[in-house]
């Protein structure tokens, strides 16, 4: 009988999906094993090559299986496939184009908006997309240990003015849950925060990430919750990321969507309508339409504000009101994030 109950276990757990660890160390991380596993030709590899010398490929495998085989025009590869544009350098490209390296008071915090900060919580991210405003950062300068976080926790102590933390990478959710843990813990302690607000996409491309380790400490933390997600285009919405929005909004956690305008991804009234749709019935509102932060080696996905506005004005006759994102840009310098 032990030896029966034993065989069934073993089954159970050869049967068990991955983890989300392990999913991640899985990862693509080679252009030519991109190329082959999507059945792309190697006319593509020359330039994936060299794109990938810039800026590493990472594509998970829950995200790639949303991706059409053997369709470079496909939304969802555009995004993560290297090429060799990236080697272009215009002018007004740039390394840090929010130049967020002038607003680091602490080791691993940003501070550029009054009320609130922004924690580099993660220097990894379980995808690596191809327009990042993040894809030269110095994240080997702030990646802080426990010891180091307490200048940042200091930091937040000393200003009774922001009420707000904000964990992002990277991708903050690419961190321990027992780490994150103990840092929501460490943000707890300090009475004039309220608000814990995460940035991912960590539940869109590996959505088993929203584990019961992740939505225990979620779920039992004094913040009001946000969760901003980062979609683009309506095919990353698949029922494993709609199951994982569902056990967010359990845990208490408001759900809003940020997108980046890319030419060739979701630069159309249709495409933008229809992610508007399926953001809803998954759950989450959409937030910002980002038009491109120009970084270097992103130029090729660049939409201009004119047109940036003409699509936006198109898209206001297609959706109600609740569902339009705010057409912004950021700039360096400003208080705010800028409507266009």
């Amino acid at each position: 009988m032990q030896e029966n109950i034993i065989v069934v276990a073993k089954q159970a757990s050869d049967q068990a999906s991955p983890s989300w660890q392990q999913q991640l160390s899985h990862a693509i991380r080679d252009p030519r094993a991109l190329c082959e596993r999507l059945g792309l030709s190697h006319d593509w590899l020359t330039g994936a090559q060299i794109g990938h010398e810039l800026f590493k490929v990472c594509v998970p495998e829950a995200y790639l299986s949303r991706i059409a085989y053997a369709d470079i025009n496909d939304p969802l590869l555009r995004q993560v496939i290297p090429l060799g544009e990236e080697a272009h350098t215009p002018q007004g490209y740039v390394v840090d184009p929010l130049k967020e390296a002038d607003h680091q008071p602490a080791k691993g915090l940003i501070h550029k908006y009054a009320g609130r900060v922004l924690l580099i919580a993660s220097p990894t991210c379980a995808i690596n997309c191809r327009y990042c405003f993040r894809r030269h950062f110095p994240y080997s300068d702030n990646s802080p240990s426990r010891a180091q976080w307490q200048e940042a926790l200091d930091y937040l102590r000393h200003d009774i003015t922001i009420h707000e933390v904000i964990l992002s990478g990277g991708d903050p959710l690419a961190a321990s849950d027992r780490q994150l843990a103990w840092l929501v813990a460490q943000l707890e302690g300090i009475q004039h925060l309220t608000r814990l607000r995460i940035h991912t996409r960590l539940p869109v491309v590996i959505p088993d990430r929203v584990d019961d380790a992740l939505l225990g400490w979620l779920a039992s933390t004094r913040f009001q919750k946000v969760v901003v997600l980062h979609i683009n285009h309506a095919n990353e919405i698949d029922q494993a990321v709609i199951d994982a929005c569902a056990r967010l909004k359990q845990a208490g956690v408001t759900l809003l969507n940020q997108s980046v305008l890319l030419r060739d991804v979701n630069d159309d009234v249709t495409t933008l309508a229809t992610l508007s749709e399926r953001l809803f019935e998954a759950g989450i509102l959409p937030y910002y339409l980002h038009v491109l932060d120009p970084v270097q080696g992103a130029a090729h996905f660049d939409i201009s504000d004119e047109e940036a506005r003409a699509l936006v004005a198109a898209l206001r006759n297609h959706l109600p009101g609740f569902l339009m994102p705010r057409l912004v840009r950021e700039i360096p310098g400003k208080a705010s994030k800028t409507p266009l």
